[in-house]
């Protein structure tokens, strides 16, 4: 037989295979930030400070007003108040200084401060009232009822609840659609562009305190402005020396004299609906009054009484706000994913990978 000459296998000779690099880390997660609901608000409406404050989108009269007053009561201040505490009293400043205050709190109040917005119906919600109309006695009819309205009696009279289109509700009694806000609004009374939002059941209060101490406020400036031109054109120097004396008194003559009256209206106007329980969407309606056609229908809200009414619009409680802006959207992932990490087989070690090849050589060789 031959022998067989047999080398030893050098195993640093044997191709080792490329290690597997380490498995990379996937991209982590990075949770999003918490929604809150004014940022998600269907309506138009603008927010500030974190949903603190709500204003109507089209508030651009609201610091035309603002501008006025202050403009207006600066001018009394520094002209006015100094000749006529010399000559009168100077109780004057301090009766204008906390009208001017009343004014200014009362107007921010009703401008920041949310009307009694009525939150929309949720797809599951309108979906169930979709079926109760269309289906109202849960027969398997096809009829559907033209007319989407309900009924309520309150005081032993019928009031009608008509649908809302965009909000998917039946409104409450006394509530109606702003389409400037794209709201509805509970005990709604109006849109007033000079407070630059709507006026409803949360802030009427306010507005009734600002047009009542406006009204007093301008008639207030007024009276004193016409004394201190009357006072300076004594002694025989006449109108036209006063207004050289102080040009800053026939400005804030001709401003007062032209708002005084719209003012005063409006305040008597609003007394007489705080009196009588109603709201001037009612008023223009005819809700109440034979306007509509209901000739035997009363005011089914009011308690026959003044005082009773006064009490129950401006000193009821304060309702609290629906619409929760502050609050946040819940989030439709109820799970956050993590990282995954993956097992792969673990490389072969280099020295394990030597002694296998020696002991191949090894049996080849015996």
């Amino acid at each position: 037989m031959k022998n067989l000459d047999y080398q030893q296998i050098d195993p640093q000779a044997l191709a080792t295979p490329t290690p597997t690099p380490p498995p990379r880390p996937l991209p982590e997660h990075k949770p999003r930030r918490a929604r809150r609901k004014w940022e998600v608000f269907p309506g138009k409406n603008r927010f500030c400070c974190d949903g603190r404050v709500i204003v109507a989108r089209q508030c651009g009269v609201l610091p035309l007003t603002l501008g006025l007053i202050v403009l207006t009561s600066g001018l009394f201040f520094i002209f006015d108040c100094p000749f006529l505490v010399e000559h009168l009293t100077g109780c004057i400043p301090v009766i204008g200084g906390v009208l001017f205050v009343f004014v200014i709190i009362s107007l921010l109040q009703t401008s920041f401060t949310d009307p009694g917005i009525l939150p929309r119906a949720t797809p599951e919600e309108a979906a169930d009232i979709e079926k109760q109309i269309d289906n109202p006695t849960g027969s398997s009819s096809s009829y559907r009822p033209p007319p989407r309205t309900k009924e309520v009696v309150i005081n032993q009279q019928v009031v009608k609840l008509k649908y809302c289109f965009t909000c998917k509700i039946f409104r409450p009694p006394r509530t109606s659609h702003c389409s400037l806000c794209d709201n509805c609004v509970e005990r709604f009374d109006h849109h007033c562009p000079w407070v630059g939002n709507c006026v409803g059941k949360r802030n009427y209060r306010f507005f009734y305190t600002f047009i009542v101490s406006l009204s007093f406020l301008t008639a207030f400036i007024f009276g004193c402005v016409t004394t201190h031109l009357a006072l300076r054109s004594q002694g025989g120097n006449g109108l036209v020396f006063a207004l050289q004396a102080s040009p800053a008194s026939a400005l804030e003559l001709v401003v007062c004299f032209f708002s005084v009256w719209s003012i005063l209206g409006l305040s008597g106007f609003h007394t007489y609906l705080v009196a009588t329980n109603l709201t001037t969407n009612e008023d223009i309606k005819g809700s109440w009054s034979g306007k509509s056609g209901n000739e035997d229908v009363g005011n089914p809200y009011s308690y026959n009484s003044i005082i009773k009414n006064c009490c129950s619009v401006l000193c009821g409680p304060m309702p609290p706000s629906l619409i929760d802006r502050r609050g946040f959207v819940p989030s439709d992932d109820s799970v956050q994913t993590s990282p995954v990490e993956i097992d792969l087989p673990a490389a072969k070690n280099d020295t394990n990978m030597e002694r296998d090849c020696l002991d191949f050589a090894l049996s080849c060789a015996g």
